[in-house]
């Protein structure tokens, strides 16, 4: 019987929406398998974020402040991990599947001599993980043999923990970092600042494919998300063509998202793209081709030209609204 580790995300001192999976996750672990269930916040000057995190049922939130932490290094970060899954008696290291978690982990696994499965979508009684293959065509049962297990979980497979009372005891980390052993070094931050929600948080996601034709094509879909109030998304051939930023790619090598509402417009339904979004609540296509597979998926299809269609959904809805 061991413990669950997760180790949580946080920005501008507070918690990430995001790790409150893996703390559903850790939950669902410890109550099938046993032990307890930790967290480990790493960064400089985070005890009100240490504080936050005491209220979601861990018996201990482990915190590794210091200055050196302050931004995120793969490097720094997977040692501090490493050793405090040592600490703790961690028989499984677990975070959330985010851009992070797919750079921290790996490294993690690795320092522990660990077995990794990522992006993992269910529990079974007997220890073993649940995870998608062939783009989500189907899911497959996986043992990690090692004494260590080191997983990342889908965002949209684990309905984030509830908050509760400040109850977790919070153990301070003693940490020790070699900077001047480190081959990289920290040089600064560009955020990208939206007025829109975050992709993986967003109530509603209105993306685009292909065809829109271009950066002016977005604009059309930029206006409809203004007015929902949602997030953009978009598919990988439009963040390769250079139309829109690679942060707001859905898909199987982008952010998986499960909203209440998924507006596709000129998205053809490809199966990487299906497997970031077919979660989703309700599914709206927009698309001129009737055979595109987006409209196997889709709740609500439109056939028709997104040029002509989507205008006319902005001025029906601002009269909604009016």
């Amino acid at each position: 019987m061991g413990n669950v580790l997760v180790i949580a995300e946080h920005r501008d001192g507070q918690l990430k929406k995001a790790s409150l999976s893996a703390f559903a996750f850790a939950k669902k672990y410890v109550e099938k398998q046993g032990g307890e269930f930790h967290i480990l916040i790493m960064g400089h000057n985070v005890g009100g974020v240490a504080d936050a995190a005491s209220c979601f049922g861990a018996a201990k939130v482990f915190v590794a402040d210091h200055a050196d932490l302050a931004n995120y290094l793969a490097e720094t970060y997977a040692a501090v991990a490493a050793q405090t899954a040592k600490d703790a008696g961690a028989q499984v290291v677990a975070a959330t599947t985010t851009a992070m978690a797919k750079d921290l982990m790996p490294r993690i696994a690795a320092k522990l001599d660990a077995g990794m499965a990522s992006d993992i979508v269910g529990l079974m009684d007997n220890g073993w993980f649940l995870r998608p293959v062939w783009a989500g065509s189907a899911v497959v049962e996986v043992e990690i043999a090692t004494p260590i297990k080191v997983v990342t979980a889908r965002q949209t497979e684990f309905e984030a923990a509830p908050k509760g009372s400040p109850g977790g005891q919070k153990v301070p980390v003693n940490v020790a970092v070699n900077l001047g052993a480190l081959r990289k070094r920290f040089e600064q931050f560009e955020v990208i600042k939206s007025e829109r929600p975050e992709l993986t948080d967003a109530r509603v996601v209105v993306s685009g494919g292909r065809g829109t034709k271009g950066a002016d094509g977005f604009k059309l879909l930029e206006g409809l998300a203004d007015l929902l109030g949602a997030a953009v998304g978009a598919t990988r051939a439009a963040v390769d063509a250079g139309w829109v930023p690679n942060d707001l790619q859905v898909g199987q090598t982008g952010k998986v998202v499960a909203p209440e509402l998924y507006i596709a417009a000129g998205v053809s339904g490809a199966i990487q793209h299906l497997a970031g979004m077919k979660s989703s609540k309700v599914i709206v296509a927009i698309n001129k081709d009737p055979e595109a597979p987006i409209f196997n998926v889709a709740d609500y299809g439109l056939v028709a030209d997104l040029f002509k269609a989507v205008p006319e959904l902005v001025e029906e809805i601002k009269k909604a609204k009016a």
